[in-house]
């Protein structure tokens, strides 16, 4: 028994690639003879087992050389084809021979394709960069995944001539704003072109949205105008947002729109975009897409804090600047703050802040007369909006205008979590507060103190400070909350969390519409699973914070520590002015004395409205007596600005101030 390997060049393999057969496959239809069992086969060669002597295994090699001149005449075959004749084993011969069988090697495959590619798009270089770029995206692992199982399965997509199972599916990607949706599906485009997968387009990525869910097909137009104008020669990817119509997929406008994009999968590869959703919303929506079209979902969690690291390190390194290993604490505050308000934008935003970053360093070294290129913690330090970091935590609870009571009790409450936490033998006690009372009463500001005290006591490890409102931690889509809520969550790690009119999550009814609900469960969940390792501090009006409470008795539980804090009295008031105005300003002798009889002329009313915003109150008449006393400087060109009695009259002349000063009834009337 003789085995004959019969092997053909890659590349000349790869130039009849778009035969009617595959070279391979015109050797193997001439070897049917009796006695003859291909054993292996791969795109470039084939292993024969010939039965009887070695006279016949050399007449089945020149029967190929002679059948394969005659299919390829002309070709130089022994550049090409190579054989070699080998004793077959006979155990080997009895398993096979019975049972053949064709096996594909995908690494020679890709091998193959890799060295012979040259003629589409870029070729090697083009997949070796692709790859290159690829395995540099931070996070996004399972697009990752993709892009390696479409470099994988093309060579045998295009060998074999089925490269329109490829053309038939479809993507599903659940990625949030500004997470570099456009960088992947370009990559994704990139990809198809490069793998000879498909001819694309010059301009191969196309974005359109669906408009709100509407019993008509009014939100279709522009997609399905889009959809009419392919071109299967040059295939584009349309990625199509329908995270309106979470939830409504079933709808039949909708189907309309599946079975629209069914019909053009030869001219678009469809890409479906959602935010990043809870697993088990994104399983039920995939399943309705594959009603009508095969989809592959993909999602992109959000970044971690060492992943927006990374990414502001790159960003920075592309404009030649480096960051000493002190400065990061400060930039990750100031992206801390820009999450803060709710409108987090990924990478955008880290690309924003870097940009202010390098920008100011570059004033900073053209004042200094100097160049340098590492950023600095004072760098940093200087993006952030609360300066008042140098100071410790007990020192800053000493500054604090007004309230001794809460000084007072925010000590007690330092010190009985400082002996809970000695008791329970190395287990941390649940910390959790709720701090209740009227706007501008300082719960932020003594939020902030606390945490800065609790890290400096080694009770927690990070120390950061993180704001939200309570309506922030709810999504737009059904699904969207709670991973939004857990990331929020995942950052305050180590640190304090703090919600501001947090019973705002809380409404009383069974509005399925609003997400409060499940955003407050997954808070919970949080606020247990990781109760020794963050501080959840909620805070609102004492009888919204109350109802809250009574209707989610699991919150309550959760949160042993609560702190009042009453409205300022009016002598607080004018010592929170006095203390502003020193700290920023000289000021002449009768500014005081006009501020006095303000903060004295309140009404019991005013002081004691519930919307009545205290210590904000008062910040906004010291900007605005600051910006009239800044008008008249700039008016004299002079460059020192000294606050007056004057420039005081005026800011609390004003009408946002005045309807706050009791009335003196007049004799008469």
């Amino acid at each position: 028994m003789k085995r004959i390997a019969v092997e053909l060049e890659g590349e000349w393999v790869l130039k009849h690639r778009d035969d009617d057969e595959l070279p391979i496959a015109k050797l193997k239809s001439l070897l049917q003879a009796d006695g003859v069992v291909i054993e292996d086969a791969s795109l470039t060669a084939l292993t024969i087992l010939v039965k009887g002597e070695e006279q016949d295994a050399d007449q089945v090699a020149e029967h190929i050389k002679t059948g394969f001149l005659t299919i390829y005449p002309g070709e130089k075959i022994d550049e090409i084809l190579n054989l070699e004749i080998t004793q077959a084993d006979d155990k080997t011969t009895s398993d096979t021979a019975s049972s053949p069988k064709e096996k594909v090697d995908y690494q020679e495959l890709l091998d193959i394709i890799n060295s012979g590619i040259e003629s589409v798009e870029g070729g090697k270089s083009k997949i070796s960069e692709l790859s290159a770029r690829v395995s540099k995206l931070i996070g996004a692992s399972e697009f990752k995944k993709l892009i390696g199982e479409l470099i994988k399965i093309a060579p045998q997509l295009i060998g074999d001539k089925t490269k329109e199972v490829f053309n038939g599916r479809s993507y599903l990607f659940s990625i949030g704003d500004g997470y570099g949706l456009s960088t992947y599906l370009d990559l994704l485009a990139q990809t198809v072109s490069a793998t000879g997968l498909c001819s694309m387009h010059s301009h191969p990525v196309i974005e359109e949205r669906l408009g709100p869910y509407k019993e008509s097909p009014e939100p279709f137009e522009d997609v399905l105008r889009v959809l009419s104008n392919g071109d299967s020669s040059k295939i584009r990817i349309l990625c199509i947002d329908i995270s309106e119509w979470l939830g409504k997929t079933d709808n039949h406008y909708f189907k309309m729109l599946l079975r629209a994009i069914e019909k053009v999968t030869d001219e678009f590869i469809i890409v479906f975009r959602v935010p990043f959703l809870e697993k088990d919303v994104l399983a039920n929506l995939s399943f309705s897409l594959n009603d009508l079209l095969s989809v592959k979902t993909v999602s992109f969690p959000p970044f971690t804090q060492e992943d927006l690291r990374i990414c502001a390190e790159r960003e920075l390194k592309s404009y030649g600047f480096a960051v000493s290993k002190n400065a990061w604490e400060f930039f990750l505050t100031r992206i801390m703050e820009e999450k803060g308000d709710g409108k987090f934008y990924g990478l955008n935003t880290v690309k924003k802040v870097v940009r202010e970053l390098v920008y100011n360093k570059q004033l900073s070294n053209a004042g200094k007369k100097k160049v340098s290129h590492t950023i600095n913690r004072n760098d940093t330090r200087a993006l952030c909006s609360d300066m008042e970091n140098s100071l410790s935590g007990i020192e800053q609870l000493k500054r604090l205008v007004g309230n001794e009571q809460i000084k007072k009790k925010v000590e007690e409450l330092i010190a009985q979590i400082e002996l809970s936490a000695k008791q329970d033998a190395g287990e941390r006690p649940c910390i959790h507060m709720r701090f209740v009372g009227n706007p501008g009463t300082g719960k932020t500001t003594v939020a902030r103190i606390i945490g800065k005290i609790l890290k400096e006591k080694g009770l927690l490890r990070v120390g950061n400070f993180y704001e939200y409102a309570g309506r922030d931690f709810c999504g737009r889509y059904i699904g969207e909350t709670a991973p939004k809520t857990a990331s929020i969550c995942r950052d305050a790690y180590g640190s304090v969390l703090f919600i501001d009119e947090a019973y705002s999550l809380y409404r009383g009814d069974d509005n399925e519409r609003d997400y409060g609900r499940e955003a407050l469960d997954t808070l919970i969940a949080e606020m247990e699973n990781h109760r020794n390792d963050f501080v959840v501090i909620m805070a609102g009006y004492t009888d919204d914070m109350d109802k809250l409470m009574r209707g989610n008795q699991g919150l309550a539980s959760r949160m042993p520590y609560t702190i009042e804090f009453p409205n300022f009295t009016r002598e607080q008031l004018y010592e929170i002015y006095v203390s502003m105005v020193k700290a920023r300003f000289k000021y002449d002798d009768q500014l005081f004395g006009a501020a006095h009889q303000y903060f004295m002329s309140l009404s019991d009313e005013t002081i004691n409205a519930k919307e009545f915003s205290n210590a904000r109150f008062v910040r906004n008449l010291f900007e605005r007596t600051w910006a009239k006393a800044a008008m008249r400087s700039q008016l004299a060109n002079t460059v020192e600005i000294i606050l007056t009695k004057d420039d005081f009259e005026r800011a609390s002349g004003e009408k946002e101030f005045t309807f706050n000063i009791q009335k003196k009834s007049l004799i008469g009337f």
